[in-house]
């Protein structure tokens, strides 16, 4: 039995495949890791949402930035733009079933020692805090008023977290770090603006991972979303955004023994 963990895959369905044949793949022993962004920009998305789907307990998946977008604009909530490729999976006959199984995937898991989150963590935040934390916009998701959640989840503000934040900033806050997260300052203030490399750090930010003695250094963070960084470890991270819908790479890390599988994008 391995564990694989698979960067961004954005409805790029070829490259998962060559990557799922390259490693020998069996999910009647293997498991997958998938960091999020299953869908949008790559040409294949309805056939990369089904063929997870199908998976079940072989695949332990998040939700990235991505899917939460397919979220709003199948909702009505927000206006397609020019470049997503959305359009097979809302006119697919399983639609319904497949929007609902988004719906009801997390946006963080423990494993072990190990979490799988698409974006980050914020540095006050513990592994314990931000399962809890991920559980609440889980339960909005899955809520009565699901709909007003993803109608008030676009924005930037608040910046940072504090305990005291409640309703739909609370949640966007939350859903903001672990979905969309590079930078923040020491404190947690987050700038979710700049796409650029580590480099390119606005003034007074750096890389979330980067936060010296971050609470969620108990763990470490297997996570993707950042092509400009591509795949990128240190002690305590494993980054596995390495732009395969840019025509990068899909990156692959099997857990064992932190052998590291590439295929085109």
């Amino acid at each position: 039995m391995a564990t694989y963990a698979i960067g961004d895959i954005q409805g790029c369905f070829a490259p998962l495949a060559r990557m799922l044949d390259k490693i020998g793949f069996d999910p009647g022993v293997d498991r997958l890791w998938i960091v999020g962004d299953l869908v949008n920009r790559g040409p294949e998305s309805l056939r990369v949402l089904r063929f997870l789907r199908d998976l079940g307990d072989a695949a332990s998946i998040v939700l990235g930035n991505h899917d939460l977008y397919l979220l709003m604009v199948d909702a009505g909530l927000k206006r397609r733009v020019g470049d997503d490729t959305l359009f097979q999976v809302l006119e697919a006959h399983d639609r319904e079933e497949l929007i609902d199984w988004v719906s009801c995937l997390p946006l963080l898991e423990v494993h072990g020692d190990y979490v799988l989150v698409h974006a980050g963590l914020l540095p006050g935040w513990t592994v314990t805090r931000a399962q809890a934390l991920a559980a609440e916009v889980s339960a909005a998701l899955a809520g009565a008023r699901a709909r007003e959640f993803l109608l008030n989840l676009v924005g930037n503000r608040p910046e940072r977290w504090s305990d005291g934040l409640k309703g739909w900033d609370r949640l966007r806050v939350i859903v903001n770090a672990l979905t969309r997260l590079r930078f923040c300052s020491a404190d947690g203030r987050m700038d979710l603006r700049a796409k650029g490399g580590p480099h390119k750090a606005p003034p007074g930010m750096m890389p979330w991972f980067s936060v010296p003695e971050r609470a969620s250094l108990t763990h470490t963070i297997v996570c993707g979303h950042w092509s400009a960084l591509g795949f990128y470890r240190e002690p305590g991270l494993i980054a596995l955004d390495s732009g395969c819908v840019w025509g990068g790479k899909l990156t692959a890390l099997r857990i064992e023994d932190g052998a590291v599988f590439q295929v085109p994008g």
